[in-house]
């Protein structure tokens, strides 16, 4: 029992089981300037309510519906925690959550974050909040709460957690994919910036099996370390999206007929998840090349390209189904706002075996011509 100098017992605050108030007050403070910076119309992104207010009527939606999704960043998280490189780590947070609205037509409104850890390190946490804030920048959303929670006895150490929240909002006509995906459609694949969030576990296991650390630099971009490489951000889609939804029709009535988001699964697993019954997909693996991480990856893991498909993105994002009479106007429309689009594939008739699909039991298997290329 603590004792006081004259011997009497102590009380044993909240501090001292190993929660700072005063602490997690500091967070909310510092991190006020990064929510300000994501305000939006329909929020005026202010923090330290109970809860966060959106107005659906100021973001301009006539007949909305909303769209939710949540998410992490698995184990790339270990790399940033072990490594104590956290600017960029709220970015694929961000990513992870406003992607998978975005290819439902949605455009992201507002973002929540929810951090856990043993003990507070407000440096530490200021650094992913502002990362979680350039993503909502990125997306145009809002960061308008979030929860940090201080856990001590259940994180170790450094160890945090994050997972994050995003809804998003589309008028009720333009829900993607469109049920109109026939056969002869094109398949337009958008670049990744490299692993993207998915996969870490096996990459991690490889970069063990080599026996190479963090700060060593990587066999596949010797000019930067490991780690930094491994850390580069997830991509966010959903600005260029937008933009080619609207300027080429909408979603009713442009060449957009489904966008698919290119995660845990990779294209085996997630194109077919927004493609009809009746149609199956054929993706010619010459038509790009991914990024050397994916020919080290492939090479130290003894891959074949079916194993590296369904783990990794391999060097592909996110993918439109389109018109194809459609498709050369929408390919420049996008290059418009950066991107560099190809043509990867189209829709085909059903043939071969079925796709798990992520529980989609009624999809075909993506057939591959080809095989993957690798290069800068």
């Amino acid at each position: 029992m603590s004792q006081k100098a004259d011997g009497s017992a102590k009380p044993i605050t909240y501090r001292e089981s190993g929660v700072d108030i005063d602490a997690g007050n500091a967070l909310v403070e510092a991190i006020k300037g990064v929510a300000r910076s994501t305000q939006r119309a329909g929020a005026d992104a202010d923090l330290g309510g109970f809860g966060g207010l959106f107005d659906l009527k100021r973001a301009g939606f006539r007949d909305p519906v909303l769209v939710a999704a949540n998410d992490g960043v698995g184990t790339k998280l270990r790399i940033a925690i072990d490594t104590g490189r956290h600017a960029t780590i709220g970015i694929d947070l961000v990513a992870m959550c406003v992607n998978d609205l975005v290819v439902q037509g949605a455009e992201p409104l507002f973002f929540l974050d929810y951090f856990a850890v043993g003990k507070l390190d407000v440096a530490t946490a200021t650094a992913v909040v502002s990362g979680i804030g350039e993503g909502c920048r990125q997306a145009g959303c809002a960061l308008i709460g979030g929860e940090t929670a201080e856990m001590p006895g259940h994180y170790q150490g450094a160890d945090y957690d994050l997972a994050g929240f995003a809804v998003g909002a589309v008028e009720r006509g333009e829900i993607l994919p469109r049920p109109d995906v026939t056969i002869g459609d094109l398949i337009i694949g958008l670049p990744s910036s490299g692993v993207h969030s998915n996969g870490y576990s096996l990459v991690r296991r490889l970069a063990a099996e080599e026996k190479l650390g963090w700060d060593a630099p990587a066999p596949f971009a010797p000019e930067t370390t490991l780690a930094e490489a491994l850390l580069t951000p997830t991509r966010i889609y959903v600005k260029p999206v937008l933009a080619a939804l609207e300027a080429a029709g909408g979603a009713t009535d442009g060449p957009i007929k489904a966008l698919a988001h290119i995660t845990g699964g990779g294209l085996s697993e997630n194109l077919p998840r927004v493609l009809p019954p009746t149609v199956a997909a054929t993706v010619d693996l010459t038509s790009w090349r991914a990024q050397p991480v994916f020919d080290w990856l492939a090479k130290v893991g003894r891959l074949p390209d079916a194993e590296m498909l369904r783990t990794f993105n391999c060097g592909i994002g996110m993918v439109a189904v389109v018109a194809r009479d459609g498709a050369d106007g929408l390919v420049r429309l996008l290059q418009e706002w950066g991107e560099a689009p190809v043509v990867i594939g189209e829709i085909t008739p059903p043939s071969g075996e079925r796709s798990s699909a992520k529980g989609k039991g009624d999809a075909w298997a993506v057939t591959y011509e080809g095989a993957l290329k690798f290069g800068a």
